[in-house]
């Protein structure tokens, strides 16, 4: 695998969630964005795609359903064009600035739902990621992993174009997110997401105390 090059030290932190819809993800960025924010950090929370006023136009590009249907590589381009501009407009200026960024997904999310999920190739896709974010990496992945069956049933009926994929397109995303997280030259840790979400996000801050350390406080 060609990936991203691993974190190189700054002044903040860049922390992201990820995984199969249903996994808890979303929630559980709310709420380390508010213990971190209880201990004195300062927080920029973020979600990829969007996180900007142009991420948010072509985050609706990119879910609602129409007629005009993105190819996959199209679709997988609109992603990376919506994570470059969140990288320079919010998170580099945020870590330049000692502040802990809390990522709702990243560029792993592309990987694995164009590539394994999809059928593009992985490794196209870490190439045309390197060049989006300019090599940043989260200094963390937590990848919060559930059952496929168990996340189609949090979802419940599908909000979106990306929730209308079918049980085997699920069960390829799960298999891609563990198969790249044992793979990623980052740090990424896996995280039972079917367990209770005060044990989830007990475990969640565990590992974010390890890799914290110095890190700027407002």
């Amino acid at each position: 695998m060609t990936a991203p090059d691993p974190p190189t030290i700054r002044p903040g932190r860049f922390l992201s969630l990820d995984g199969p819809d249903g996994g808890g993800k979303t929630t559980q960025a709310a709420r380390l964005v508010a213990w971190l924010r209880e201990r004195g950090h300062s927080v920029v929370a973020c979600r990829d795609p969007g996180g900007t006023a142009l991420g948010e136009r072509l985050r609706s590009v990119l879910l609602e359903r129409s007629d005009s249907t993105p190819t996959l590589r199209t679709e997988m381009l609109l992603y990376m064009a919506s994570r470059a501009q969140l990288v320079d407009e919010v998170i580099r200026p945020a870590l330049k600035s000692g502040n802990v960024v809390v990522g709702d997904r990243f560029l792993l999310a592309n990987v694995v739902y164009q590539g394994h999920g999809g059928g593009l190739d992985p490794n196209d896709i870490w190439q045309v990621g390197r060049v989006a974010t300019a090599g940043l990496m989260p200094d963390l992945t937590v990848l919060l992993d559930v059952p496929t069956e168990v996340a189609k049933a949090r979802v419940g009926e599908a909000r979106d174009r990306m929730e209308d994929h079918p049980d085997d397109y699920r069960a390829r995303v799960r298999a891609g997110f563990l198969h790249e997280a044992r793979s990623c030259p980052w740090p990424v840790v896996v995280v039972d997401g079917s367990v209770s979400p005060d044990e989830v996000a007990e475990r969640i801050r565990i590992e974010v105390e390890r890799v914290l350390g110095p890190c700027a406080r407002s």
